[in-house]
């Protein structure tokens, strides 16, 4: 039942308990029990709704930001890592493979503000290489949701 409870509520965290309880056949107090359990472990780390910001009248830039460090003695990536997760603009860090060590998911109202963090406040950080800075420009799929999806046939007509 875990699994399938784990796969059902990472796809609509909104799933009312009595659903849930139909789909894996079990009762509502098992769900309810099951999840607290799961809270409880740190297995389920939150509930989010994702929005397409460009459908509203908040302006939101996201940038992803690559970061090259040096890992420090006994403590690896962790220590920094937990430096800059601990900022409130920054949504995301990833420890990564390949030319840089973390990848860092940011948010903020403009480029500027966001050029601002990574040289006021990122780029100061003392085990700190390196830094390149990606701008999401448009979002097609997030979290496994795709933002406005094609409605329709869209085949191309071939005519002899």
């Amino acid at each position: 039942m875990r699994n399938e409870l784990l796969a059902i509520i990472e796809k609509n965290s909104r799933i009312d308990f009595n659903e849930l309880a139909v789909l894996l056949g079990v009762s509502e107090e098992e769900v309810l029990a099951e999840l607290t359990k799961l809270e409880k472990e740190g297995i389920i780390c939150g509930y989010h709704t994702l929005i397409n910001w460009e459908k509203t009248s908040i302006e939101k830039v996201t940038a992803l930001i690559e970061v090259k460090v040096t890992p420090q003695r006994g403590e690896g990536f962790d220590k920094i890592a937990e430096r800059i997760y601990n900022y409130p603009e920054v949504r995301a860090v990833y420890l990564i493979s390949g030319g840089y060590d973390l990848l860092i998911t940011l948010e903020e109202k403009s480029l500027k503000e966001i050029a601002g963090f990574v040289s006021d406040k990122l780029s100061t950080l003392e085990s700190i290489l390196s830094t390149a800075t990606h701008f999401v420009l448009k979002k097609y799929k997030d979290h496994g949701t795709i933002f406005n999806p094609k409605k329709g046939d869209e085949r191309e007509v071939i005519t002899p």
